[in-house]
């Protein structure tokens, strides 16, 4: 049998990518979410456990301390990190959302992960949809962007770059990049769900 394959997302904020996840776990089977902890605070509808491991600063500094976290980043003020713990539990294959930075961690110590970068059509279409949330303020929809800038010339480095126009068939071009890393690999688990 073939050891969980690890597919990393990443792309800006605002650029759809929960949504995305949350799609490609609804058309995949043997697929499954790992959640990362976060100090930042929990948004509406958010579920502890499901979306995020929400701690505390004081609790995030005891994790990190006692090494459970194989990679850890600051972002937007708050910190969040892919615990060893939620790599190593559980069935199936993984996969998990990260920042730029958390990606480049994870495809150093874990080669086999397979990157995909999700961009927005346009830098303004990505200022459009910021705005459109209503839920950050006109500067950090501005802190945002800039880090955007930053972090939309780190799409080379991934093993795959979609464009997000249109969520359906976005959804069906991630899945199609999961059956087809699963079917390369030795003894890959394959998908019978199209």
């Amino acid at each position: 049998m073939a050891p969980p394959r690890l597919f990393v997302i990443s792309g800006p904020s605002g650029v759809g990518k929960s949504t995305i996840l949350r799609g490609l776990l609804e058309t995949v089977s043997g697929l499954r979410f790992a959640v990362s902890h976060t100090t930042r605070p929990r948004r509406a509808g958010e579920v502890d456990g499901r979306d995020y491991h929400f701690v505390s600063d004081e609790e995030f500094d005891r994790l990190t301390a006692a090494g459970a976290f194989l990679e850890w980043e600051r972002v937007h003020d708050h910190r969040y990190g892919t615990s060893r713990a939620a790599l190593d539990g559980g069935a199936g294959d993984l996969v998990i959302e990260v920042d730029v930075k958390g990606a480049a961690t994870l495809r150093e110590k874990v080669p086999s992960a397979v990157s995909i970068f999700i961009g927005p059509p346009s830098f303004e279409d990505l200022r459009l949809r910021l705005a459109g949330r209503a839920r950050e303020s006109e500067a950090e929809v501005r802190r945002r962007l800039r880090t955007a800038e930053k972090e939309l010339p780190l799409a080379r480095d991934y093993d795959h770059r979609l464009v997000n126009e249109d969520l359906g068939p976005t959804v069906e071009k991630v899945a199609a990049i999961v059956r087809a890393a699963r079917a390369e690999a030795p003894g890959g688990s394959g998908d019978a769900r199209r």
